[in-house]
């Protein structure tokens, strides 16, 4: 698998996320030049869990990015369909549930967490747009989304090199450091091929979300998506 299309067969997806699971974490802080760090802290001071909140972390990988739920003394819930990915994190933080899901049919009730996360995994989801609804059919009344992804820088010389990066330079690296770097390729052109921050918004708002807003990171390189369910 290494073009990027709307048309993500969910084996495939997952089968790339097994191959790269290893050293995911190490490949990522090296691609990201150590933004990545920044980026979680802002997403967990977005979430803003509280002790006894229930925090769903969807495309979790192997829980890193679920840790800062879990030592505000929330309970967080790591989930991901690359059992990959759910192995090494299990290896890693043995006390964390991790549980297996696919985005678009999630195995949890309604109404059940106060707030549902997805950092850098939404552009991978087959259906976005169902991923939307389910994250909204699990969160209680009250409760929140919060959504980190590659977008659109909104400087244009910025844009140009930021381009540039992601084709030219990140699969070279990533065959320095990956363990499969033929899966940067195609996250590399899925990050090329996804909707820009108004356009997330509007499906955010579809999918029944309100109060829906985006906050850039690093120049909209990255950002972060908020909304709310109404009680």
């Amino acid at each position: 698998m290494t073009r990027a299309s709307l048309d993500k067969q969910p084996h495939e997806v997952a089968s790339m996320f097994d191959d790269v699971a290893e050293r995911y974490d190490l490949t990522n802080d090296v691609l990201s030049l150590g933004q990545d760090r920044r980026w979680r802290k802002e997403v967990a001071k977005a979430v803003d869990a509280r002790p006894a909140q229930k925090v769903l972390d969807l495309a979790a990988g192997t829980g890193t990015s679920s840790l800062p739920f879990a030592r505000t003394g929330a309970y967080v819930v790591p989930c991901d369909f690359s059992q990959g990915m759910l192995k090494v994190g299990k290896q890693r933080q043995p006390w964390l549930p991790y549980t297996a899901g696919d985005a678009t049919r999630l195995p949890f009730r309604d109404d059940t967490f106060d707030a549902v996360t997805i950092s850098f995994g939404l552009r991978n989801v087959q259906d976005t747009d169902a991923a939307l609804r389910e994250m909204y059919r699990v969160t209680r009344p009250g409760g929140r989304v919060v959504i980190c992804e590659f977008s659109h820088p909104t400087w244009a010389p910025l844009r140009t090199v930021y381009t540039e990066y992601l084709m030219r330079a990140l699969p070279p690296v990533a065959r320095a450091v990956s363990s499969s770097p033929d899966a940067y390729v195609y996250l590399a052109e899925s990050i090329r091929a996804w909707p820009d921050q108004p356009a997330l918004a509007e499906r955010l708002g579809k999918a029944g979300w309100s109060r829906v807003a985006w906050r850039n990171l690093s120049g909209g390189i990255v950002a972060l998506h908020r909304g709310f369910k109404e009680s």
